[in-house]
């Protein structure tokens, strides 16, 4: 298999939220925005997922408009569909109706297929002394990282 040039992450997802449990879902998009995503031209950051009569959409994922479209070119940041089969959609909905759980999108990129995947996690928000600790603890392994390599 190989592997596909595009890979899209949120960084700041790990940080700010505690990833519970992950999916993958495929998206429904229109044919310039594929093209965009191609390229590279897109953004998860600020992103969220929310339920709307049974099904999940992702609101404020930015994809750049194809700099080769023409009068129907995609809007950068319209809400998108997500496709999971109805197991995965019901546990999510359950997950989320708890107070304090989210779904974010953690990673996008295109399959061997050609196809736009999203990678998706239940999560739930870190507080502030988490953050810290987080920081205290990739500060730490640096610096051991650094100390071996001598």
């Amino acid at each position: 298999m190989k592997q596909s040039p595009v890979n899209i992450r949120n960084k700041r997802a790990s940080f700010d939220y505690e990833l519970l449990d992950t999916f993958t879902a495929g998206i429904v998009l229109t044919g310039t925005e594929i093209k965009s995503i191609r390229l590279g031209k897109g953004s998860l950051v600020d992103t969220f997922c929310v339920f709307e009569k049974d099904e999940l959409w992702v609101r404020n994922m930015y994809i750049a408009e194809y700099f080769y479209g023409t009068y129907n070119n995609h809007s950068a940041r319209r809400d998108r569909k997500l496709l999971l089969n109805r197991t995965e959609l019901r546990k999510l909905m359950r997950l989320v109706k708890e107070t304090g759980f989210t779904i974010i999108p953690t990673r996008l990129f295109v399959n061997d297929k050609g196809l736009a995947k999203l990678n998706i996690a239940v999560a739930k928000g870190k507080k502030q002394y988490d953050k810290r600790q987080a920081l205290k603890e990739k500060e730490d392994k640096r610096t051991m990282d650094r100390m071996f390599k001598r």
